[in-house]
């Protein structure tokens, strides 16, 4: 058996998921990619090398759901801490809400639903409780009180540590928060999404809610390797996302160029370190890195310990608008709802 892994080694920075005795390392380790649908498939060891590899690092948050790959990114999550006895020194996020037919994906919140998530949750991920358990999106089929109830059936039952939600609007939070306590919010953030800006953020700072920040690299947009003659085969996500098509794709790969030059003059960093960094600063407790490779990760131990002024932060603000003329959010991610 492989010795356990120890983790903290590089000083990573930690977060207190408020209510609760959880605390997270500021980068996080998500796990969608490593499922394969959506990206263009993946290779279980180097998968399971690479959530080990994470953990070596300090990273201790590892984020995934049922239906990143239809169950398989719970299982390899599963299989990368079996051997390693690290069960007690993890944070696991994972989600429910979610339903498939073959690969047709759609919300489902309800509390029956819910419940029997959890157990096949469990199952895959070879554990008898969860850290963070999330309604991966709102459904507007279920009543959000059935489905903030159900949550705190299991929170009550010990089956989880800390209830969260994914994708809610405020207003959404405020009517989950009338019925259960809630600790998580996960939404899209980065550079170049930034629509919890308006309210949800403030919203979640001003009551005490964790907020764990997804596509911190804007589907590899921000990692500076992307080229205007990159290509994107079989299911890739990115084939179906506004910004990579023209005339938008140039103008973010100019950003992108800009903010490199400003993160390399000022920090003798890049645009990857910055982005991250930019993010831990407006906010966010955690930032999701998502990888499938070890070598993935090698840049998260520069997007610790330094800081940006309110000198960069308004240059940052000023690329953003001046080159990016026509902006488009992450809302074509949006599953449907279920059918009736």
């Amino acid at each position: 058996m492989n010795e356990p892994i120890k983790i903290g080694e590089i000083g990573m920075e930690l977060a207190d998921i408020p209510g609760t005795s959880i605390k997270v390392s500021r980068v996080a380790i998500g796990t969608w990619a490593i499922g394969g649908w959506m990206w263009g498939g993946s290779d279980e060891q180097e998968s399971i090398a690479t959530i080990r590899s994470a953990l070596d690092r300090g990273i201790n948050l590892i984020d995934t759901a049922p239906v990143y790959g239809f169950g398989r990114s719970e299982e390899i999550v599963g299989k990368a801490i079996a051997d390693g006895r690290l069960r007690s020194r993890i944070v696991i996020a994972t989600k429910a809400g979610l339903a498939w037919k073959g690969e047709k994906v759609f919300r489902d919140a309800s509390r029956d639903h819910i419940l029997r998530e959890v157990e096949e949750s469990l199952r895959r991920l070879g554990t008898d409780y969860i850290d963070i358990y999330q309604v991966h999106w709102p459904d507007p089929r279920t009543p959000i009180e059935e489905t903030a109830e159900a949550m705190h059936a299991l929170f009550r039952a010990g089956k989880i540590r800390a209830i969260g939600v994914s994708n809610f609007s405020a207003a959404e939070l405020e009517q989950f928060r009338k019925v259960a306590p809630l600790h998580v919010l996960q939404s899209p953030y980065n550079l170049f999404e930034r629509g919890i800006e308006g309210e949800v953020l403030p919203y979640c700072h001003a009551h005490g809610i964790a907020v764990l920040g997804y596509g911190a690299l804007c589907r590899g947009l921000l990692s500076g390797r992307m080229r205007r003659d990159s290509v994107f085969d079989g299911d890739d996500l990115r084939r179906s996302d506004p910004k990579f098509r023209e005339p938008r794709y140039s103008q973010y790969l100019a950003a992108v160029q800009s903010l490199d030059r400003l993160a390399r003059e000022r920090f003798g960093r890049r645009v990857i370190h910055l982005a991250v960094r930019w993010m831990l600063e407006r906010g966010i407790t955690s930032a999701l890195w998502g990888a499938r490779h070890p070598a993935q990760l090698d840049p998260a131990a520069e997007t610790i310990g330094w800081s940006l002024s309110a000198d960069s932060l308004r240059d940052i603000d000023r690329i953003t608008r001046d080159i990016i003329t026509d902006p488009i959010g992450p809302e074509f991610m949006a599953p449907p709802a279920r059918p009736q």
